[in-house]
């Protein structure tokens, strides 16, 4: 293989790190059932590519060669902490272990150390507050902060959680395998959750400068895929539905220059058909079963705005009464809000005004921004501007995100 000059090697490292890094790591916890270690083997693979590959050139499978050097970087660790001898005939066995749980799995040729550790991470011995939230963290490689905003709580509570999760599964000695057929039900709902989350921070990010993260959606949906593959469950359907819908708007979304374009002003040519037709498509089998849940509700929703040619052509009857359907079946203040803007769409401003502030009044969501945001938007467009001012300004104070940050600034200097 050609050598790399040292600059290219970083870029390719960088470039690899973004899309490998927590497939490696996930692999790593595997062998090592250490969380720390195996960040801390990581950083010490990734640092030792950037000297080795710019000699020897990029190995053919990166991410191989990343695991390898990751492993021969934690013996080290190990014999320098003098604690390899002990822990060599338990490493022996683990990995005997994992031979054999790969080989009982390989009917449904399930080969992905990322499902396998959120299965680990939402194992019933650890606590339901505390599953979701060290999947993230340490799965998917949301920082402690991006987990705490999609908690809507703060970083130093957050960071509590997910330490009593990591040392659960080291003390307890939690399994890294996918569970059998009869096991996996009562981990679904977790599981799900952590998918649907890792895609909503891709879809529409809670914080920094861009808005959308390809990497973390499409990450979510090849895991949704592998997980229907294992378990054709109709909320499985709902979910990868749920995730294709959205991701079909993707290129709509934004500008060129990454500023917000909102769904009524999107050019629905640059919607992603074929993605459009295979959610649809999953929707329906989902809702033909009878036994579907939250998710199918709230992918058929995103279906109703697929199918439609404009704004003005919704079928937001339809929308409100799925919202209804998902509030009866998992009662929440999210749904609430959405069903509130739904309903000044079909029936005018102030009705979805009535719905947002009767929220707020419960004093629910009050330091969530799209509140403000939606109450803004709903005030401008009864000719409310001073009250649209007001929440457009508290609205800013929350908000996390630049793209949305931007957006709601000039929204506020319009009123002015």
């Amino acid at each position: 293989m050609p050598k790399n000059s040292p600059a290219s090697t970083q870029h390719t490292v960088e470039s690899i790190y973004l899309t490998e890094s927590r497939r490696v790591f996930a692999s790593l916890v595997r062998l090592l059932r250490d969380f720390d270690l195996a960040e801390e083997a990581l950083q010490e693979a990734f640092a030792a590519a950037v000297v080795q590959w710019a000699e020897s050139g990029i190995p053919e499978n990166p991410r191989a060669w990343l695991i390898s050097a990751g492993r021969f970087k934690a013996i080290d660790t190990l014999r320098r902490r003098g604690k390899l001898d002990e822990l060599k005939l338990e490493i022996a066995g683990r990995m005997d272990e994992i031979s054999q749980a790969n080989a009982s799995s390989s009917n449904q040729e399930i080969e992905d150390d990322r499902l396998r550790l959120i299965f680990a991470c939402c194992h019933p011995a650890i606590d339901r507050l505390v599953q979701v939230p060290l999947t993230l963290r340490e799965v998917c490689g949301l920082t402690t902060e991006e987990v705490a905003s999609a908690f809507l709580t703060n970083s130093s509570t957050m960071a509590q959680r997910i330490v009593r999760g990591k040392s659960k599964i080291r003390d307890a000695g939690i399994p890294f395998i996918i569970p059998s057929a009869n096991d996996l039900p009562e981990r679904l709902e977790s599981v799900l959750t952590v998918i649907y989350l890792v895609f909503n921070e891709g879809y529409s990010a809670s914080s920094g400068d861009t808005m959308t993260r390809a990497d973390l959606s499409g990450e979510a949906i090849r895991l949704g895929r592998l997980l229907l593959e294992l378990l054709p469950d109709p909320e499985v359907m709902g979910l990868v539905a749920l995730m294709l819908l959205q991701e079909s708007r993707r290129e709509a979304r934004t500008t060129s220059g990454g500023d917000i374009i909102l769904l009524e002003d999107q050019d629905r040519t640059l919607w992603d058909r074929k993605l459009i037709e295979e959610g649809q498509s999953l929707v329906e089998q989902s809702l033909t079963t009878r036994r579907f849940g939250a998710y199918t509700l709230q992918a058929a929703i995103v279906a109703v705005h697929a199918g439609a040619e404009s704004t003005a052509n919704t079928d937001w009857l339809q929308i409100i009464a799925l919202y209804d359907a998902l509030h009866a079946m998992n009662p929440s203040p999210i749904v609430e809000l959405n069903r509130a803007v739904a309903l000044a769409m079909q029936h005018g401003p102030e009705a979805g005004l009535a719905a947002i502030d009767s929220i707020v009044e419960r004093g629910e969501l009050l330091s969530y921004h799209l509140t403000h945001a939606a109450r803004a938007e709903l005030c401008r467009r009864a000719g409310r501007f001073g009250d649209a001012r007001t929440a457009y300004e508290e609205a800013i104070a929350l908000v996390r995100q630049e793209p949305e940050r931007r957006f709601l600034e000039r929204r506020l200097a319009e009123l002015k």
